[in-house]
This record gives structure tokens, sequence and C-alpha cells, in this order.
């Protein structure tokens, strides 16, 4: 699987139209059938960053991804939404879906 997390430090004037900014890259990246997630958060630590945290089957889901017209028209729209450039985490790795935290399990009777 190809793993990313990037974070978007976002123009103050632009943080509550984020989430509808995006909305149509979201939608599109989420129907691709490489995709297995895609998911925005905000940042605890600075609100005016929001945190993308994604993956894809496997290096060519995430080439056809990078590709896409959505990707290109995305970018588009981020752009004069964004104070700086993004930073991102971008690896590969076996597996599919997220594990679960062994030194956290919770067992509930």
């Amino acid at each position: 699987m190809i793993f990313i997390v990037v974070r978007f430090p976002v123009l103050e004037s632009h943080l509550d139209q984020w989430p509808a900014l995006t909305a149509p890259f979201t939608e599109a990246t989420r129907a691709e059938p490489g995709n297995l997630w895609f998911r925005w958060s905000r940042s605890l630590d600075d609100p005016n960053e929001y945190v993308l945290v994604e993956a894809f089957r496997d290096a060519e889901a995430g080439a056809a991804h990078v590709q896409s017209e959505h990707f290109r028209l995305g970018l588009q729209a981020m752009r004069p939404a964004l104070r700086d450039t993004p930073r991102i985490v971008h690896t590969e790795m076996a597996g599919e879906d997220w594990s679960r935290m062994g030194e956290l399990e919770i067992v509930r009777s």
C-alpha cells in the first residue's frame, strides 16, 4: 500500500471554507478504484492546519491518482488558500488496512 500524510497550512481567511473547497477533490479521490481511504482532520497543535491521511492499494493506483484530472483541479483549487507549501510523508508498506494497536488493546466483557 502507498501511505501518505500531508499537512496543509491554510490561510486564516480560508479555514472555514477548506472542507467545501476540497469536497469535489475528496469525493472524486474516494471513488477511485485503488483508493483505500482519504480522511481530513484539523490539527490540534495548529488550528490553521488541515491534515490529510490517505492510502492507495499500490503504486499503480497512486500514479493514477496523481495523473487524474480531479487531482490537477484539486491542487488548482487549494493553491490560493494555502499560506505555505504543504509537507508530506509518502511511503510504501505492506497491508491494505489499519492494524490494531497491541500496546493499547481494549477488551470489554
